[in-house]
């Protein structure tokens, strides 16, 4: 571990604990800025005590004895600071004062807490949401390289300084490869990792001071697109004769139709798909995301898609309703799709999943309780975030409350 250190031992007297004329001597440990003091055996006159130089002043043998037994606490802290060194474990004030009076106690660093994080959260957490912690943890560490000149960095020195710059870091940041820079909610999206990795270091009582206490976090609301009702039948009705590009066109529909996401569709098998109590076919799955239970009514749609795929050779193969392919490449080739259709919005697969949820269901008159439960919602206010009102449903409520309000006048 590599740390940039200032360290510093000052003696100084305690007047508020003066007893018998004499006070207390403490020695004053400083690393980085953070001091600790040790009440030490001794007490000096505070008329033979030089406050600037921390030491006893005078010529008497009582003087002498004094300051050669504060040169030894001296020598005896500094050893405490070399060993701590030496055996590359955590420096601070606190540390080398619990190692000097035999009390040594362990001290944490950021590294430790978010490998403990990322080991302990395993089975709380997805891959696919882990992995995430995993990119945090590559900027954190670019952030102490070029920022800090450090490796890894005590959890006692973050304060909201080292929160803010971070932040700072992130804005700046210019990636060499083909990543685009991140934008504000992406930053923010880092912050809030890195928030409650601090959060279990101060419940873990790794940490006393919460670095976030006076840190506000600045999310903007994201206008979240979705295809229009011609755009999804332009898409539905479009002839492709590129066999990738027809499939991935057909999973898209699929989830505009079921309101899956990419990682539930690819997962699907045909033991989802079961036969409900009204003789319909419906979905029966868990979120891969958070494991909250699934019910889908088929529509004919999604139907006439689940039908041409159910005999597919790569489909069969390993198991699965659709054929097997990368989340990467999808996204690619529904870029190509969308050039095909004349759709120059930019369109990714979790665009089907806001199309099922506003232009399929809410614009067509499907309650958001009812839209909630098919998305695999524990919470209504979330997907409120897809109710947005489209021009046309909007036109509807506007022409039937004209006519409730002209009825109501006769």
């Amino acid at each position: 571990m590599q740390t940039s250190q200032s360290f510093g031992i000052h003696f100084t007297t305690r007047p508020d604990k003066a007893k018998d004329g004499k006070e207390p001597i403490y020695a004053c440990v400083t690393v980085n800025k953070q001091r600790a003091y040790i009440a030490l055996k001794q007490n000096v006159d505070p008329k033979n005590w030089d406050g600037g130089k921390g030491a006893a002043k005078g010529n008497k043998d009582e003087v002498k004895s004094i300051n050669n037994y504060l040169e030894e606490v001296r020598l005896a802290i500094g050893n405490c600071y070399k060993e701590l060194q030496l055996k590359r474990k955590m420096l601070s004030a606190k540390a080398i004062k619990d190692l000097y009076l035999g009390e040594e106690a362990e001290v944490y660093s950021l590294s430790r807490l978010i490998t403990y994080h990322n080991e302990t959260s395993t089975t709380d957490l997805k891959w696919s949401t882990l992995r995430h912690y995993y990119v945090t943890q590559r900027y954190l560490v670019k952030f102490l390289e070029d920022q800090h000149h450090a490796s890894d960095i005590y959890l006692h020195q973050l304060d909201f300084k080292f929160v803010k710059d971070f932040e700072v870091y992130l804005r700046n940041h210019k990636p060499k490869d083909h990543q685009k820079p991140l934008n504000n909610n992406g930053v923010m999206k880092h912050i809030i990792r890195l928030k409650k990795m601090v959060n279990l270091a101060l419940n873990l009582q790794w940490i006393t001071n919460d670095p976030f206490a006076t840190y506000k976090l600045k999310i903007l609301k994201v206008n979240r697109e979705q295809l229009s009702e011609k755009e999804l039948a332009d898409m539905e009705k479009k002839k492709l004769s590129i066999e990738r590009l027809d499939m991935v066109r057909d999973m898209f529909v699929f989830c505009c139709y079921t309101g899956l996401s990419y990682v539930d569709m690819i997962n699907l098998t045909p033991g989802h798909i079961i036969a409900g109590s009204d003789g319909e076919r419906w979905i029966r799955t868990c979120r891969e995301k958070t494991l909250i239970p699934v019910n889908v009514p088929l529509l004919p749609q999604a139907l006439t898609i689940l039908d041409k795929y159910k005999d597919n050779i790569r489909s069969l193969s390993n198991g699965r309703v659709f054929p097997t392919v990368s989340n990467q490449k999808v996204n690619s080739y529904l870029k190509e799709i969308a050039d095909l259709c004349g759709i120059t919005k930019n369109v990714t697969f979790h665009i089907a999943r806001h199309t099922f949820a506003t232009t399929v269901t809410l614009s067509n008159g499907v309650p958001i309780e009812t839209v909630s439960k098919i998305l695999g919602h524990t919470k209504i206010t979330t997907t409120q975030i897809y109710a947005k009102v489209v021009e046309r449903k909007l036109k509807e409520d506007m022409n039937a409350l004209k006519l409730r309000i002209g009825s109501s006048t006769l």
